[in-house]
């Protein structure tokens, strides 16, 4: 097309010499030329006129050109982050399928068996044998439908349909609701009830101190687990803190992320998704979730909540 394009301008130049000569170089309406510097001038003219289309077109392939090769580059940029893209959803999907087979199948399992044992009539249980499968079906069934208000969770907090509600709130009363799904002995609230109130959806809180006091509570086995609130700039914070084994500092981001626990291990029937979901659910409040280590060992997990 270049090509095509210098020929179209040569001749354009040739044609707008001949009608130079023409109207303007005696003798007038003809083509003959007199005088011989006049002949220099149009012959100079055609020289000139061909040499600067030659150079128009060639600017204007090199634009085209650089033109071309940025929509190509634009186009292979976003076949890399599409390939990127897929390459995380199979990532992700490759944890669900991984952390599903295992994680939902034994709480599963559990109640399958006990529930077994308690219909075979061939077995006769005691009182206490009884008493133990029963709470063995309600502890099993109690952690597969925390798994799977996890994963609904989870599904929300990434299709950007959570519900949050914030409003002013009492945290004292949030944490004591918290707490009550855990072993009291275990606990050490330090949260007065003359805090300032803080804006937050009460529900989806109550969530998120749930989630950071059971990762605690399963890092320290025999330890105490602590709630403590302190009053900051127009803020309160609350920390979660144990003496725990802890999380070196280069794994403390990578443990927000679904599906992702410390060394990848599976422990207890868990998804990884509770410290996921608690910050999700605080960056839905307006708020923030930070880990920190502990004074002499242990993590520290601590809510900012903006005061109202």
């Amino acid at each position: 097309r270049s090509n095509g394009a210098s020929v179209s301008s040569s001749v354009a130049a040739v044609a707008s010499d001949a009608l130079l000569n023409w109207y303007f170089i005696p003798p007038y309406h003809t083509l003959s030329v007199e005088h011989r510097e006049n002949l220099t001038a149009l012959i100079v003219y055609i020289l000139v006129a061909v040499t600067v289309s030659v150079l128009v077109n060639a600017a204007s392939a090199q634009q085209a050109a650089a033109v071309r090769n940025g929509l190509e580059a634009q186009r292979l940029a976003a076949q890399a982050a599409r390939a990127q893209q897929l390459a995380e959803v199979d990532r992700l999907r490759t944890a669900i399928l991984r952390s599903v087979g295992h994680d939902l199948r034994t709480p599963l399992a559990g109640i399958k068996a006990a529930a077994s044992s308690l219909h075979s009539p061939d077995v006769q249980f005691s009182d206490a044998d009884r008493s133990e499968l029963v709470a063995t079906i309600v502890e099993s069934a109690d952690r597969l439908e925390d798994l799977i208000e996890n994963l609904l969770a989870l599904s929300r907090l990434q299709a950007g349909v959570l519900s949050v509600l914030p409003r002013p709130v009492a945290l004292d009363e949030v944490v004591a609701r918290a707490a009550l799904g855990f072993d009291a002995t275990r606990l050490v609230i330090e949260v007065p009830d003359d805090l300032p109130w803080v804006r937050a959806d009460p529900g989806l809180l109550e969530r998120v101190i749930a989630n950071l006091v059971d990762n605690a509570v399963r890092a320290t086995t025999d330890g105490t687990v602590f709630l403590r609130a302190t009053v900051g700039d127009g803020t309160v914070d609350l920390s979660v803190i144990d003496h725990g084994p802890g999380i070196p500092a280069a794994e403390r981001e990578r443990i927000f992320a679904p599906f992702q626990r410390l060394d990848d291990r599976s422990t207890e029937g868990r998804l990884g998704l509770g410290l996921a979901i608690a910050r999700g659910f605080t960056d839905a409040m307006g708020g923030q979730v930070k880990p920190a280590q502990t004074p002499g060992g242990g993590l520290t997990m601590t809510i900012t909540l903006a005061t109202v």
